[in-house]
């Protein structure tokens, strides 16, 4: 007999029995599935792992009717194709099940893991609790101390929260979900829609901010600009009044000072302010910032943070909080990541202080931190995981600078009695920022050294004609701060949500924009049953549901509301079937011939270069066939997008390569753009048909290798 302790994924299993371990742990597999045996302290300790979810929530009896509330939890392996090989996981650990005296639930500390170990122990292992570790790193003492300080239960408040939660988005993401397709089907037209609790909430506030910026009408300004120069050394200033909103006042005021050679500072004013080192990283700061400064998506973010946990270098990435507790140990951690090379100027200005206390914020977790590093030295991270990591690492670095030390400079100048006013801000002390290094990312902008009553160079001055600009459209990160501030989604789905959108052709383009489709489905819900996208509907089962994980609430009373809410939605639903149908399925149409339009033809330049499907595979044709015989090779295998945009080069579209697992490629349609020709270059390796050298070439593939000595040798090989 033994204890059997339960892990979410392998690696995580790997690193507690190397924690817990008297000795080496004994590795074993089961159907390919690994398990550890281990003494700890003379006790037999078995652990297993899943991987992730192993059950799901299905519905009892498929009728494809709405609004279905029967459902049960099911090992997902018998409802979803992916997951077939998670069978061995489940098969595994009910096999160990059976001889164990003991369980503990050892999966991420939070709302799923503790989902995902709660369905393991009530539908495998057969019992009704089991003891439960914390733990925000997998580095052994942190992952000892957890064992030995051990919950006897459960948490129940977040198993329960956690339940209700996919219950909740089942009921909804099911539901309406059926409701649209069963409307668009209605119009006699197939084709599965989807939305649900907080993917219809936040696809409208994409929507509204289209509408926004369509409804948006410029206003003309205009602006005038100071060029002078003082001791050889520009300063660029403007008139105080900024914008003009009259012609005529401008031009007035242009043409009173347009020949002038000379100007006079009137003022010069200095303040220094201290600029505060940045708050730790909760996963909605490092998913926006990894944006900002890296333009790594939130969602690949999220998965490389991920990794980094289970690799034990970083802490666990899903929390809500900005705070960094003493007991983790700020100087450990610190002279850990003084023996990495990359970090010993940083981390010796920090080891000389007296005190280390980091700059928190207010948000806080009660289950985990903010994100720390471990001090643990990373090997072999790719570029991407590079990155993340030492945006990590520097950001906690910051947190225990010093303020940094900034001045802005306010030079107000008198133009023939008109006012202008040059402003700069520099660093005097850059405290926190030798911390943060290549993140930091702030304008330097430096003013001459200049004098009250001093007479400067005017060099030009320039009447701008400008016109007011449209509100700015979402970004990844963007959106997903938006939705946490108005606390739709977790932190967790929000990236998944906002890829959902994308997946469904309801949104396009790095700044989002929402499609056709996107649009109509929302003007279509807002007219006939605004409740399906009612944000504040969604955000109230979103307060029910923390009220369940601080068992304030209980579980089947928030359930029984969402079924109450949901059937009056669908019953309103179901009389206006037909009218939504009738209106999606135009909208579906037109969106389906915008993602199909790459372009106007580069040749004819009348028709429009149209994704197509023949007997080999995908292809571009103009649409004025056969008067215009134009065609383009297409690559198979990748979805391809859209770009509206046009090579700067060749001027032929753009379009979008989309390869599963890795980054949106933009690419020219042309395959004798000239800049596909510079990219052409040699490496060291020869081609083993005819000995000549190979070179890099690009195509809308992608990159690929082919022997120089082409036409004659035509051999090729994938780059790996």
């Amino acid at each position: 007999m033994y204890e059997l302790i339960i892990t979410e994924k392998p690696a995580a299993s790997k690193k507690i029995a190397q924690a817990l371990a008297d000795k080496t742990p004994k590795e074993v597999y089961m159907k390919q599935v690994p398990y550890y045996k281990l003494t700890h302290k003379g006790k037999q300790i078995i652990v297993a792992c899943a991987v992730g979810h192993l059950y799901g929530l299905a519905e009892k009896d498929k009728k494809w009717t709405y609004p279905a509330f029967d459902i049960e939890w099911k090992p997902i392996h018998e409802t979803q194709k992916t997951a077939k090989f998670s069978k061995k996981y489940l098969d595994a650990i009910k096999k160990l099940a059976k001889e164990a005296k003991e369980f503990t639930v050892a999966t991420d500390y939070d709302i799923e893991g503790e989902t995902i170990g709660l369905n393991i122990i009530r539908y495998i292992c057969k019992q009704k609790d089991a003891a439960r570790m914390k733990f925000s790193t997998l580095t052994k003492p942190d992952l000892i101390e957890a064992y030995e300080n051990k919950s006897p239960h459960l948490d129940w408040g977040q198993a329960n929260a956690g339940e209700t939660r996919h219950v909740l988005d089942w009921f909804y993401g099911i539901n309406t979900s059926r409701a649209l397709t069963t409307a668009i089907k209605t119009a006699g037209f197939f084709k599965i829609m989807s939305t649900g609790r907080v993917q219809g909430p936040a696809l409208k506030l994409i929507v509204d901010k289209e509408k926004e910026i369509k409804a948006f009408k410029p206003e003309p300004y205009w602006q005038i600009e100071l060029i002078g120069e003082a001791d050889k050394k520009t300063i660029d200033a403007w008139h105080v009044e900024d914008k003009f909103w009259v012609k005529q006042k401008a031009e007035k005021t242009y043409k009173k000072i347009k020949s002038e050679k000379k100007a006079t500072i009137t003022s010069v004013e200095k303040k220094q302010f201290n600029q505060a080192p940045p708050n730790p990283f909760d996963l909605t700061a490092l998913q926006i910032e990894a944006y900002r400064t890296l333009r790594i998506s939130p969602k690949i973010t999220l998965s490389i943070a991920q990794d980094l946990y289970t690799s034990g270098y970083i802490s666990y990435p899903r929390t809500s909080s900005q705070k960094l507790p003493a007991k983790i140990g700020y100087k450990k951690i610190i002279t850990a990541l003084s023996k990495n090379p990359n970090y010993q100027n940083e981390t010796k200005i920090l080891l000389a202080k007296p005190q280390l206390k980091p700059n928190e914020g207010k948000k806080t977790d009660p289950a985990h931190p903010a994100i720390y590093p471990t001090g643990i030295h990373p090997k072999e991270l790719n570029k991407e995981q590079a990155n993340i990591y030492d945006l990590i690492v520097r950001r906690f670095l910051a947190t225990f600078g010093d303020p940094a030390l900034r001045q802005t400079m306010n030079i107000k100048i008198d133009c023939k009695e008109e006012p202008f006013i040059a402003k700069g801000t520099t660093t005097i002390e850059p405290g926190w920022h030798l911390l943060y290094g290549r993140f930091v990312m702030l304008k330097e902008e430096e003013l001459p050294p200049v004098k009250e009553s001093q007479i400067i160079d005017v060099k030009k001055i320039i009447l701008h004609s400008k016109q007011t600009q449209p509100p700015k459209r979402y970004t990844e990160a963007s959106i997903i701060k938006e939705l946490e501030k108005k606390m739709l989604g977790t932190k967790s789905t929000r990236a998944q949500i906002i890829d959902t959108l994308y997946q469904r052709n309801y949104v396009s383009g790095k700044k989002i924009q929402a499609t056709g489709l996107g649009i109509a489905t929302i003007e279509t819900l807002e007219k006939h049953n605004p409740d399906i996208i009612d944000e504040a509907l969604t955000r109230h089962f979103e307060i029910e549901m923390e009220e369940i994980r601080q068992q304030r609430k209980k579980e089947q009373d928030v359930i029984d509301e969402a079924k109450q809410v949901l059937t009056k939605i669908t019953d309103k639903f179901k009389k206006q079937e037909k009218a939504i149908g009738q209106e999606l399925v135009k909208a579906q149409k037109e969106t389906h011939k915008e993602m199909r339009t790459l372009g106007k033809c580069p040749t004819c330049g009348k028709g429009d270069l149209v994704i197509k499907r023949g007997k080999f595979g995908q292809f571009a044709a103009c649409s004025k066939y056969p008067e215009c015989k134009t065609t383009f090779s297409l690559p198979s295998g990748v979805l391809i997008k859209p770009t509206k945009n046009l090579c700067k080069e060749c001027n032929h579209p753009m379009l979008q390569i989309i390869r599963k697992g890795k980054r949106p490629q933009e690419v020219c349609i042309n395959p004798e753009c000239p800049l596909k020709k510079v990219a052409e270059q040699k490496i060291e390796k020869k081609c083993p048909k005819c000995g000549k050298p190979l070179v890099v070439k690009s195509s809308v593939y992608g990159k690929f290798l082919a022997c120089s000595g082409y036409p004659e040798c035509k051999y090729t090989e994938k780059i790996t």
